[in-house]
């Protein structure tokens, strides 16, 4: 050992260092650091690897906006993402061609709640262009295929359309009964997001995009899912969404 080299005793959990002094007999002996300096270089070292994966989380730490999907950086596994694996699932497919795909709403907001995805990818209304016309065309004739074929389309009235700011990433057009007859259907915010301009009907989306080659979402439209409650048929404020289903039983009586 030289001097100021360090001895490492137990998997370097006690690092000595080796020091020399003159001996008065003329031999040279080698003296360890006190107890109390290796002590302390080990809450150093403590210390330093607190600090490193302090460091180390700041970096994968990323905030997350649950606002529209479309501004978001999630992966596949999130919650948002969730349509792009319905609609592949066999189970979840109640019709499909080469173009699009049709799926039972996994949350229904009525008796009969569909909805039809391009396979094309195409994250949000935002970034429809003039050449998705034919795309969404179809979509809608789908769509009209859908209600056809359901068994109470005599005795109910549907709405097909568009949320202005979906949830869900992947471009989906609803299909929805409106009877709103459905135990998922819990608050001010799905009401609104149905029954308000918050919903923009298939063929206004279709004449924008034929107009101006994109669709325009009115500033402001988040704040109509504030609006209240009022029945869609009567017009009628309802105070409650317990007192708004029972309202609705006078106009759908099951």
């Amino acid at each position: 050992m030289k001097p100021g080299q360090q001895l490492h005793v137990v998997n370097q959990l006690y690092p000595y260092t080796v020091q020399f002094k003159e001996d008065p007999t003329g031999s040279h002996g080698g003296s360890k650091r006190p107890r109390e300096s290796a002590s302390e270089d080990r809450e150093n070292q403590r210390e330093a690897q607190k600090t490193k994966a302090a460091k180390q989380t700041e970096k994968v730490s990323v905030p997350v906006s649950h606002g529209d999907a479309t501004n978001t950086s999630e992966g596949v596994g999130h919650w948002s993402q969730g349509l792009k694996t319905s609609m592949q699932d066999p189970k979840m497919q109640v019709y499909k061609d080469d173009k699009v795909v049709v799926i039972k709403d996994k949350y229904p907001k009525a008796r009969y709640h569909w909805l039809v995805l391009p396979w094309q990818s195409i994250p949000s209304l935002k970034a429809l262009r003039e050449e998705h016309c034919d795309l969404v065309k179809h979509m809608q004739q789908v769509a009209d295929q859908m209600v056809e074929q359901c068994p109470d389309a005599s005795s109910l009235r549907f709405r097909t359309g568009y949320h202005a700011i979906p949830s869900m990433s992947h471009v989906h057009l609803h299909v929805i009964s409106q009877d709103f007859d459905s135990p998922c259907l819990k608050n001010k915010k799905h009401w609104n997001s149905f029954t308000t301009d918050y919903f923009i009907e298939s063929h206004d989306l279709f004449q924008m995009l034929e107009a101006n080659g994109r669709v325009t979402v009115k500033e402001g439209a988040s704040e109509l899912l504030k609006l209240p409650l009022r029945c869609h048929v009567c017009r009628k404020d309802i105070p409650t969404i317990p007192a708004l289903k029972e309202h609705l039983k006078s106009h759908f009586p099951r």
